[in-house]
């Protein structure tokens, strides 16, 4: 039974998150012959504060970018 954890950046619609469960899926189930019903999925969203590469938050990231714009 494959199991798909996912950790985004929030801010995506539902039809996109929906969109990635769906392909994510496809994927496992074409990849190893995995049936549909046996695959899981959990996506979870991370704030843009709780998340941060070179100890720069994805928000602060995103600020910076947008006044450089």
């Amino acid at each position: 039974m494959p199991f798909i954890d996912v950790t985004l950046g929030s801010g995506r619609s539902p039809e996109q998150v929906r969109a990635l469960i769906h392909e994510l899926t496809e994927a496992a189930h074409r990849a190893v012959g995995a049936p549909l019903a046996n695959i899981r999925v959990v996506i979870r969203e991370v704030d843009p504060a709780h998340w941060a590469a070179g100890d720069v938050t994805t928000e602060e990231r995103n600020a910076r970018q947008k006044d450089a714009g």
